[in-house]
């Protein structure tokens, strides 16, 4: 049972008869700052001018270009064979300027109750429009497609057990 079970969320759901893709909605009120916000801008136009920018400088300006984990308190059972594709919604970068920063977003099928937060489903957005953007809980941030997959032949499978979410697989 998740923790967010009594929250109201919107479940995902096709919009169309003919939709591969689940529509994913926010559980909750969540701004998305701009990306032209703080010294993301200061260390651009220093770049420009051929100016030296510091490494604080370079770290605060990256610091604005992070991705943010927007939550939709929902999460997903799949079978071995099988993970769950996100991407964005087709209006999300034409009307809202909102992208998943890396274009699609994987989550395996053992992300599913893990121990950092219940397999809990995130949307990585980052917002490239002027101003911040606010996401009414409800609205639908993005899109999830399950998909197959295949094994290479021959593969060592490995023994490794998902320990949690986001990055849970460093080496």
């Amino acid at each position: 049972m998740s923790k967010k079970a009594n929250d109201g969320l919107s479940l995902p759901k096709r919009q169309t008869a003919k939709a591969a893709g689940y529509d994913f909605a926010a559980s909750e009120d969540f701004t998305l700052p701009s990306i032209w916000k703080g010294n993301f801008l200061k260390a651009l136009w220093a770049l420009f001018k051929q100016k030296k920018v510091s490494d604080e400088d370079f770290q605060s300006a990256d610091a604005c270009l992070k991705p943010y984990l927007v939550p939709t308190g929902v999460k997903a059972y799949m079978q071995d064979n099988e993970f769950l594709l996100l991407a964005n919604r087709s209006s999300g970068p034409l009307k809202r300027r909102l992208i998943l920063p890396n274009g699609i977003g994987i989550v395996d099928a053992d992300y599913y109750d893990n121990d950092s937060n219940e397999g809990e489903i995130f949307f990585q957005l980052i917002n490239f429009g002027l101003r911040d953007y606010h996401i009414k809980k409800g609205e639908r941030i993005g899109q999830g497609i399950f998909m197959p997959f295949l094994l290479a032949d021959g593969e060592t499978a490995p023994h490794a057990q998902r320990t949690g979410g986001f990055g849970s697989t460093k080496k």
